[in-house]
């Protein structure tokens, strides 16, 4: 298999005068690209898709790089001396497997990412010169990664541990799937902090003694993570495990193996926070991680329902703790060394400004991190009492009649619906687009108990409605007309919620369009009702 392949690859950090190919023309393929050709490669980057379709992303490549679109030639992918491919590019098509075949290394944008900065980090500073402003607290090692995965959460909890950091004094790099490719964010830095150094330069073509993040915070995906080979974050996190992209995968198992592989490089001083409550996640757990050698990650949890070692809900409060074992507490600068002390209040469930089970959730996983990371308590609780939430995410949009609308267009699995039903009550439920191969039947009971009606839109109508058995199902055209039915049938009181279960490609550009146009549509309304 290509994946074997990938991981048996000796790694290869220097980019000078080498030929690479990148595959995938979006925004990870851009940023991978120009960054590459700013290191000195002979950058080549191919799509399949028309030059007419990708105009705005090749007008942003560096003049430098050669463009290839409309087909994927065999012949540059098996001259090339390295191939990076962006996370929408499968392992499995016929001119990748080829090169592989023939030895030419494979690796994806992140993986490109984290050798770039290794390289960049060499010789940059030592353990605990970090830039944290005043902080004593020094990251675990230098410019250390942080991955956080998950089939649902990602980015809220990612973006929670960035600004947590951030208002601890701690100088951070935020990228990865949560919209800003890491490579493009590596290259802002470098251009702004002027780190190259004369072409002429025989051994490299970085500076390697200036200063880099104390953290580089990273949204990982699976589509990401197929395609690592040395990628070892200091901390990583994994939020859940529930069915998504099975039309990418030979089942789940191949799914949650790519999950799987954000801790495959770790190992003592690295930790790994999982979610105690996930079945999938502790079946991992189980498997490939508990009575393993005691030079591995410390592993740490959180939960909502029992108490863990790491951070737990608990009568309408959240509370840490260090490990059972003393010598493996990340707490122990908060306790003192020497023994481990009871568990500590950190807040009060209410005083976190974004609600909902998922969000209380991702709260606590984002507070283990950065309580891990040398983050003050003071600084966590701060950020969770005054973060609002992100765009798309169970996002209030306006009040109708005392109708409200909920606008949750990132909910592209069911297990993001779920989550979502389960946070509120009288709903009549948007869902549709395109489908993932997802279960919908496992929505039945929670359809049943929490709404009222169904709106369905998108080429997934039909099987949802199936699946979903509701007594008061409609089909809408688009979305302009679902936010009109579902008005129609919300009493006071009551929700409208937009979370689709679907990918969104059948009819939008991506869950931000969606996203966008449903609230447009709901102040549209807003605006007729008042003027009536």
């Amino acid at each position: 298999m290509i994946e074997e392949k990938i991981k048996s690859q000796k790694s290869k950090v220097k980019f000078k005068d080498k030929k690479v190919l990148v595959v995938g023309l979006a925004r990870s393929g851009v940023g991978a690209a120009n960054l590459l050709a700013l290191l000195g490669a002979r950058v080549c980057i191919t799509d399949a898709k028309s030059r007419d379709v990708l105009s705005d992303h090749i007008k942003r490549l560096s003049s430098s790089v050669k463009v290839v679109v409309g087909e994927h030639p065999e012949e540059i992918f098996s001259s090339a001396d390295l191939i990076v491919i962006s996370p929408g590019v499968p392992l499995n098509i016929p001119p990748l497997v080829y090169a592989s075949i023939k030895g030419v290394p494979v690796i994806g944008e992140l993986e490109l990412a984290y050798q770039v900065i290794k390289e960049m980090g060499q010789g940059s500073r030592v353990k605990g010169q970090g830039s944290n402003s005043g902080n004593d607290r020094p990251s675990p090692a230098p410019c250390s990664f942080i991955g956080i995965t998950g089939t649902n959460g990602k980015s809220t909890t990612t973006t929670l541990v960035d600004i947590m950091l951030k208002e601890a004094g701690f100088k951070t790099m935020l990228g990865g799937n949560i919209g800003n490719a890491l490579t493009e964010e590596i290259l802002k830095t470098v251009n702004s902090e002027q780190y190259l150094v004369n072409s002429k330069e025989k051994d490299s073509s970085l500076v390697t003694c200036h200063p880099l993040p104390d953290f580089i915070v990273a949204e990982v995906s699976s589509f990401q993570l197929e395609s690592i080979r040395d990628f070892k974050p200091s901390v990583s996190v994994i939020l859940n495990i529930t069915p998504d992209h099975l039309n990418r995968y030979d089942g789940m198992e191949g799914y949650i193996e790519a999950k799987a592989r954000i801790f495959e490089n770790q190992d003592a001083g690295d930790y790994l926070i999982l979610n105690a409550d996930d079945p999938e996640v502790m079946a991992l757990y189980g498997s490939k991680i508990k009575n393993q050698s005691a030079k591995q990650m410390k592993t740490l949890f959180f939960s909502r329902i029992k108490e863990v070692d790491g951070i737990y809900y608990k009568d309408g409060s959240i509370f840490f703790k260090p490990s059972s074992t003393p010598e493996t507490a990340p707490f122990r600068d908060l306790y003192g060394k020497g023994a481990v002390s009871p568990p500590q209040l950190l807040t009060g469930s209410d005083t976190i400004k974004i609600k909902g089970v998922h969000n209380l959730e991702n709260a606590m996983a984002a507070a283990l991190t950065a309580l891990v990371c040398g983050c003050p308590v003071d600084a966590v609780k701060a950020v969770l009492a005054d973060f609002p939430g992100l765009e798309h995410r169970l996002e209030f949009v306006s009040e109708i009649g005392g109708v409200r609308f909920i606008n949750d267009s990132k909910g592209t699995n069911v297990g993001a619906v779920i989550k979502s039903l389960e946070s509120l009550d009288d709903i009549v439920l948007i869902m549709g687009g395109r489908d993932k191969d997802g279960d919908f039947t496992v929505l039945r009971d929670l359809i049943q108990k929490k709404v009222k009606a169904l709106v369905l839109i998108g080429e997934a109508a039909e099987k949802i409605a199936k699946a979903a058995g509701s007594e008061d199902t409609v089909f809408a055209r688009d979305m302009r007309e679902a936010v009109k039915i579902s008005a129609a049938k919300a009493s006071a009181g009551d929700v409208v919620l937009l979370s689709p279960g679907c990918a969104s490609f059948d009819m939008f550009l991506d869950f931000e369009d969606r996203g966008r146009k449903f609230k447009e549509a709901v102040y549209m309304l807003k605006k007729t009702r008042v003027k009536g």
